[in-house]
């Protein structure tokens, strides 16, 4: 608390002793962004990794597979398109040129571009009826993250931390690892208006990804003053300014930064992983490698508490206008190892039944051409994602797309409903998560949403 000199100012005094007030309730609101906290039933699932595939990957090509759609490839839609403009230039019906085969106990169709994927297919739910309000890729990514298609909400990750808490003291409880997000950047892990400590922190440089906290020659006590000085000086700071979480968030960050000095260098880590664990995410492999220290980085924090980790692949090279077949092909071979590995090597630590993992995009891809007949469009109306692990039926299928693959026909799956359902995997009722703000309560899901009990385990 800060000294009084005699003379001092009713303002001036109040101010002071405000800075030691401040602090104190400052700690109290980082203590409990970091502390674990019940749910409001028993989990399924302790932790969320989210594997986000940025330009709408082509489900038609990859795990709903379309007979009709082959068999009259070159002929007209047999139906009205939607009034959408992003629909101007497609044409007409493309069927896949890639072959589908059965996998697992349950026989589930999965595209010759994805055998490891495959191999896992029986820890797997894959979901046929996704619909989604945009074709855009901005605003449906914002959709697939906050819920909202426009307007700035918090993110999957945000709530999610809001309403659990952190398992890890010394490490951040929302990781996001991205070399090259998605358009929308910061708003898909951003907290909007909870407050600013429940935002992902972003890894960018996969060989560096923690940069700035190793510093030899400054001892730890010397560190532990410097950051006790600044902080002080941030609630002199924060004493002429209206209440802004944001400036509490980047305190936070510091005594973060203390914390990790000893823990993140060994979570990020990956030398310490054996030569078996490196080649079963891909990382002897030019193609798989970078995607895969991704995965498996994912792997490491998740087993040290952290609540969500979210990772994005591509920065649009999912957004096959053109170039299907090249394009389509060298994303998986990217991607399809570094994603089986992580299943394998999270089921075979024990993590994968309360970790829950979920595959996908902003939305699915047009089964009709596109361009030169070697693109599709974007695509709403009826898509495919998967979740696995975390009280999920593996080895199944939910849902259906016509006999085109181009409406959801049978159990739609809107992004609301896959946001309640992850929420309550995780021990959340998505109707009673919920943050008073600008007059009302907000919730992740609005006033929609429907838990897909058909999918749980």
């Amino acid at each position: 608390m800060a000294h009084l000199k005699p003379g001092l100012s009713r303002r001036e005094m109040l101010g002071r002793l405000g800075v030691g007030f401040g602090m104190t309730a400052l700690a109290g609101q980082l203590a409990f962004a970091q502390s674990a906290r019940p749910g409001h039933h028993a989990p399924r699932a302790k932790r969320v990794i989210l594997l986000f595939m940025d330009g709408g990957p082509s489900h038609v090509d990859l795990f709903d597979p379309k007979p009709r759609l082959l068999a009259d490839q070159g002929k007209p839609l047999p139906f009205k398109k939607p009034l959408d403009s992003q629909l101007t230039h497609t044409g007409n019906l493309l069927g896949s040129p890639f072959k589908f085969k059965k996998h697992g106990r349950g026989g589930v169709d999965v595209s010759e571009l994805l055998p490891h994927t495959a191999s896992r297919i029986d820890d797997v739910c894959v979901v046929r009826s996704m619909v989604a309000d945009s074709n855009c890729h901005g605003t449906a990514a914002l959709q697939m993250h906050t819920g909202e298609l426009i307007f700035s909400r918090p993110s999957l990750g945000s709530w999610v931390l809001y309403g659990l808490g952190s398992e890890n003291q010394n490490l951040p409880g929302f990781v996001v690892i991205s070399p090259n997000p998605p358009g929308p950047g910061a708003p898909l892990w951003g907290s909007s208006f909870l407050p600013a400590a429940y935002q992902g922190t972003w890894v960018a440089d996969l060989k560096r990804p923690i940069p700035n906290l190793s510093v030899p020659e400054v001892s730890v006590p010397r560190r532990r003053g410097q950051l006790d000085f600044l902080n002080r000086m941030n609630g002199l700071h924060q004493q002429e300014r209206e209440k802004d979480s944001r400036l509490e968030a980047r305190v936070a960050s510091f005594e973060l930064a203390f914390r990790m000095q000893v823990e993140a260098p060994q979570a990020f880590d990956l030398e310490t992983e054996s030569e078996a664990t490196k080649r079963l995410y891909g990382l002897h492999q030019e193609h798989t490698k970078a995607y895969g220290r991704q995965c498996l980085m994912a792997r490491r924090l998740v087993e040290r508490g952290v609540r969500f980790v979210q990772l994005f692949f591509g920065g649009g090279a999912w957004d096959q206008h053109s170039d299907l077949r090249g394009g389509l092909a060298r994303n998986c071979a990217a991607t399809d190892l570094p994603v089986a590995g992580l299943l394998q090597d999270l089921k075979a630590r024990g993590l994968l039944d309360e970790t829950l993992v979920v595959w996908g995009g902003e939305f699915g891809r047009t089964p009709a051409a596109e361009g030169n007949n070697d693109g599709r469009n974007h695509h709403p109306y009826g898509f495919t994602m998967w979740l696995a692990g975390g009280g999920v039926k593996g080895g199944t299928v939910y849902g259906a797309t016509d006999e085109f693959g181009w409406n959801a026909v049978e159990g739609k799956v809107h992004v609301h409903d896959l946001h309640a359902t992850i929420l309550h995997l995780l021990g959340i009722d998505h109707e009673r998560l919920t943050y008073h703000y600008a007059g009302r309560d907000f919730r992740l899901t609005d006033v929609h949403g429907h838990v897909v009990k058909e999918i749980l385990a």
